[in-house]
Order: structure tokens, then sequence, then C-alpha cells
């Protein structure tokens, strides 16, 4: 019979009970087998999920952990990159004020209606001399913008590509102050405001040469830490007021404290010759957008209120 063909033997099973782990010929003492401990119970194991359960599971972590791992881009690179792609035609210095104007007045025309008709006009008479593709990159400036402010509030951001670019005048001795220091002289300068607030119910900041505002966030946001402690918000308790004669770094302070949710209102115009004064046009003030709210509506109108009984009073 072929090899192929031949069967295999039966193999038999084994009937023989199992010995303990014991040398042979060495039997476990009857006094060592009474203290042996009882056998454990079976290890527990958790009942298996379903494959789809496990792979849904598995997939969300998958999805939550690569999210955390994006990072997001950096907001002054992005922004050099499109501001880069806008000096291909233009000057860097025209394309910085027609920025910083247009987002200004893009700022400005939702909450003041005073003067809404000038600064649209104005807005559109910029923006009209970019090429359909330039003009989509403005707003892509103004959310890096946005995006940086929102990463680090304590920060002079729009100042410091500002001297990046070299944009400053030099020659008149136009260079910002680093925030860093200005952070420092704001410790310092700020005392305990807690007196100030039971008072009168809010504090006030005043920069009469405010540039692009480095001093006054770093001031801001000193009071908002005191603040803080008093369980406050600074952004209904802290009314900046600040000029300066050079409208684009002064426009460059608004869309900061705009973006950072403070109430101010800055002026245009030389601080020597013509100051702020109670009863100016506002022709050449711009208000943020939380100088509307209704609290600090509400203050001024106590305010006109107050100044109306004593006068009432003096004149009696």
């Amino acid at each position: 019979m072929p090899f192929w063909k031949k069967k295999k033997p039966k193999q038999q099973k084994s009937t023989a009970k199992s010995k303990p782990a014991v040398a042979p010929g060495k039997p476990l003492p009857k006094a060592e087998m009474k203290q042996r401990p009882p056998s454990l119970p079976p290890k527990y194991e958790p009942p298996k999920m379903p494959d789809y359960i496990s792979e849904r599971s598995q997939s969300k972590k998958t999805t939550t952990s690569s999210i955390a791992q994006q990072k997001r881009p950096d907001a002054k690179k992005e922004f050099l990159r499109v501001f880069g792609r806008l000096t291909n035609h233009h000057r860097a210095w025209d394309v910085w004020r027609d920025f910083v104007v247009m987002f200004a007045c893009s700022l400005s025309n939702p909450v003041d209606k005073s003067h809404y008709d000038e600064r649209e006009k104005r807005y559109l008479k910029i923006i009209n001399k970019y090429s359909k593709e330039e003009q989509k990159l403005f707003p892509e400036l103004a959310a890096h913008t946005v995006m940086a402010l929102e990463e680090n509030p304590e920060q002079d951001f729009l100042g410091g590509i500002f001297m990046e670019l070299r944009l400053g005048d030099g020659k008149n001795g136009q260079f910002f102050t680093p925030y860093h220091i200005c952070d420092l002289m704001a410790k310092i300068a700020v005392d305990d405001v807690s007196k100030e607030i039971d008072e009168k119910g809010y504090i006030t900041i005043h920069d009469p040469c405010c540039g692009a505002g480095a001093t006054l966030i770093a001031g801001v946001h000193e009071v908002r830490r005191q603040l803080e402690k008093m369980n406050l918000n600074y952004q209904n308790h802290v009314l900046v007021v600040a000029q300066d004669i050079d409208e684009v770094v002064a426009l460059m302070c608004y869309i900061h404290l705009s973006l950072l949710g403070v109430a101010a209102y800055i002026k245009i115009g030389d601080v020597f010759t013509n100051p702020i004064k109670e009863g100016n046009s506002t022709e050449n003030y711009w208000f943020t957008m939380m100088y509307f709210s209704d609290v600090w509506q509400t203050r001024r109108l106590i305010h006109k209120m107050n100044d109306i009984l004593k006068g009432e009073k003096d004149g009696k």
C-alpha cells in the first residue's frame, strides 16, 4: 500500500490525572499540604466590545489627537506673507496705510453712524485702487491681526510689524517703545485702582502721544489684573482717552483697542494746538465699539444729568 494511503495510528487519550509539581519520590508532608492556599478564582476578563464600537472609538481618538497635533499657523508670518503679495505692484507704505485706514473704517462704521457716510466713501475710494485679487488679501490681513491678538492679547502686534518693515518716520523720531518695556512701566505707574473704582465706577487711562498703543495696552492689562481680583470685567470699568498727530499710528492704536474690547476714543491732531476738550467737534474722533455698549452709554447719560443739575445749582 502506498505510504500516502496508510492510516495514521490513533492517539489514545491520556486518562492519567495531573500530578502536583513535586519532585518524584518526594511527596509533600501532610502538615504542608494543609497550609496550601485554596485555588484562586478564574481571572475576570471584561466582555469584548463589538467591532463597530471599538473601531468608532478608535477613530474618534485618532481624530482628536490629530486635531490636537495640528498647530495654528504663525499669525505674524502669515501677515507678512500676505502683505508681501500686495507689495509686488504697490509701495509698502501705501499698502500699510490703506490697510490700516480700511480696517479702522470697517470697525467704526457698524457702530458710529455719525461718521458712517464719510468713512464709507473713504473705504470705497481706497479699495477700488486695487484689483479684485488684491482686494481679497486685505480681509486676510485683518484676520491674521485678529488671530494674533486672540492668541496673545498682551502685545503691540501692528506696531511690531510696522517697525520690522521699517515704515516708521525715523527722521522725526518715530520709534515705538518695545512692549516688554511698556509692561514694566505699567506695573510701576499703575497704583491700586480699587479706590477710584469705588468712587466713580471706572478708571480712565490717558495718553497724549499714543502711537500704536503699546503703553495703553500694557496699562489696560495691568488694570485688568487688579480688577480680576475684585471679580470685575475690565471692559466695563476701563476708559481709554488717547491722541496722536499721525493718523496712521493713531488708527493702529484704535484697531488694537477695538479688538481688545476696550471702551476708548482716539483723537487725531496736535495735542498742543488742538487738544481734547469737551464740546469739540468729533470730526477727527474714533470711538471703539465697546464705547457704544449699554454700560458706557448709561454712564455718559448719568454724567450729563449730573452736569445739568450742577449747573442749575450753581445758577441759583
